[in-house]
């Protein structure tokens, strides 16, 4: 992937000014018949910190972020740069630019790149409205998405035939298509080659330095490398912050993965079953965390 234009770069802490995007949770908690998924959580994530939420397996992470996008009812306070996004229903939300990815990538399969992207830049239209009525000339803002993700010289290809980490790039694209400033990206490397990981990784850091990206990942290799910031979530609620290193060297965060690798001070690596179906594909099937993740 390439990139013309000058990047501003993800960092600790954001790199946002006073008038710019943020995320804040206060209080969030998430009940499934008696049982707390989600337990009086607060955070606040800014424009510029490319924020990797981490945890066990049932450690909530997933169902916070459909709580942030009102795919299951909470309770407490999540507002985006002060406006409030809890009980407005999920169209509400993504338009008032909070954006989400599933482990399965949800594209048009049958359609080329640049119509799933067409049809993410106009949402709210009829899809094969714009279908019959798309200008000939590409506009301007899916010419940059597609050379952000990647995707340029294979816009006219159908999405179905796509690779498996290209079709997570084209589902990051119509996020940017759309606008939106805050995105939520449930585990986007799960199932990649090495190879589908990096340029994964570099795209995030191309998107990470002007909006606010939260990554829920279990991929500890791929959150060293590319995070700016960690939080640790265990039982529902935030076990610790900070940095990659100062989370790896927290006792607590050791404990929860059950130990830590001799000598390194990390999180001690997925069981080898996990692992193995992870590289073959089948972790991008999962469900939610408080249904199994």
């Amino acid at each position: 992937m390439t990139q013309q234009e000058t990047i501003t770069t993800p960092v600790a802490g954001g790199n946002a000014g006073m008038h710019s995007d943020y995320l804040e949770v206060r209080g969030l908690s998430v009940e499934f018949d008696g049982f707390k998924a989600v337990s009086n959580v607060d955070l606040t994530l800014f424009q510029g910190d490319l924020r990797f939420l981490i945890g066990p397996n049932g450690a909530g992470k997933t169902t916070m972020i459909d709580a942030i996008t009102g795919l299951v009812p909470a309770t407490g306070s999540v507002q985006k740069s002060g406006v409030e996004l809890l009980g407005k229903k999920v169209h509400q939300i993504a338009r008032l630019g909070v954006g989400r990815t599933f482990q399965t990538a949800s594209v048009f399969e049958e359609l080329s790149v640049l119509q799933n992207l067409d049809i993410a830049a106009g949402a709210g239209r009829s899809v094969w409205t714009m279908l019959r009525r798309r200008p000939a000339e590409v506009s301007e803002s899916i010419e940059q998405a597609l050379e952000t993700i990647g995707l340029s010289k294979l816009r006219n290809k159908p999405a179905g035939t796509l690779a498996h980490g290209q079709k997570q790039w084209l589902e990051i694209g119509m996020l940017l298509v759309q606008n939106a400033s805050v995105l939520l990206l449930d585990e986007p490397v799960a199932g990649m080659s090495q190879e589908e990981r990096e340029e994964t990784g570099n795209l995030l850091r191309r998107i990470g330095g002007e909006r606010t990206v939260v990554v829920v990942e279990h991929d500890m290799d791929f959150m060293r490398n590319f995070a700016t910031s960690v939080t640790v979530l265990a039982r529902g609620a935030i076990l610790a912050e900070g940095s990659v290193a100062e989370v790896q060297a927290d006792p607590a965060v050791q404990e929860a993965y059950l130990g830590t690798a001799a000598g390194t001070g990390v999180p001690h690596p997925e069981p080898a079953a996990e692992a193995a179906a992870r590289r073959d594909g089948a972790a991008s099937s999962r469900g939610s965390d408080g249904q199994g993740e």
